[in-house]
């Protein structure tokens, strides 16, 4: 079986535990999306965990890479760079994820910008998990399109949340705030930079 050590991604292990674990529990109510797959690593722990629930994680990215991933930036990486195409490209590193963790059957992906699939996505959702891209206008997108889609009862997580900004940046911890303050959510619980909201009636 595939390990998560050996796919590129940037999830603390006890972060990826976690989140297998409210998975597991808000699978339950409803399919749970992931904003932000880059080659799969929390895939790992998700698709296990919804499939153990009888349920399917959809998988979202546009998979040209965040604003850190692109060259000359602090996160790119040369081996997912086409240079044919002068492009980012995460989605084979995915795919063959996928394949080798033999998650295929529970792992949906889904190609293209978080905004515009929000704009025409109809099913409710037992968990909504935001770990795209981290400029305020990408974490505001993720936020808007998404929170509401998350049933009653159902979690919302979001990773980075670094409220001190010399650990991190701050968009992820801005679109926390507003989700506390909105009064739809109540705080579950944090692990490492992982934030757990539950929706509220």
């Amino acid at each position: 079986m595939l390990h998560p050590d050996d796919v590129k991604g940037f999830l603390d292990p006890v972060e990826g535990e976690a989140l297998a674990r409210y998975a597991g529990e808000a699978a339950k109510l409803g399919p749970v999306l992931e904003i932000g797959t880059y080659c799969g690593k929390s895939a790992l722990y998700l698709g296990p965990a919804v499939r153990e629930a009888g349920s399917v994680l959809y998988t979202l990215d546009h998979h040209r890479g965040s604003e850190e991933h692109q060259p000359g930036e602090g996160y790119h990486d040369p081996e997912l760079y086409n240079a044919d195409l002068g492009v980012v490209e995460t989605l084979p590193a995915l795919r063959e994820t996928l394949f080798k963790a033999d998650l295929e059957d529970c792992v949906i992906p889904v190609i293209g910008k978080s905004k515009t699939v929000a704009a025409h996505w109809a099913t409710p959702l037992g968990m909504v998990f935001i770990d795209g891209g981290h400029s305020m206008e990408a974490a505001l997108a993720d936020y808007r399109g998404w929170a509401s889609k998350v049933v009653t009862g159902g979690l919302l997580a979001i990773h980075d949340v670094f409220p001190n900004p010399e650990d991190g940046g701050r968009p992820p911890y801005e679109i926390w705030k507003l989700a506390v303050a909105s009064g739809l959510f109540e705080q579950v619980s944090r692990t490492g930079t992982l934030e757990v909201l539950r929706r509220l009636p």
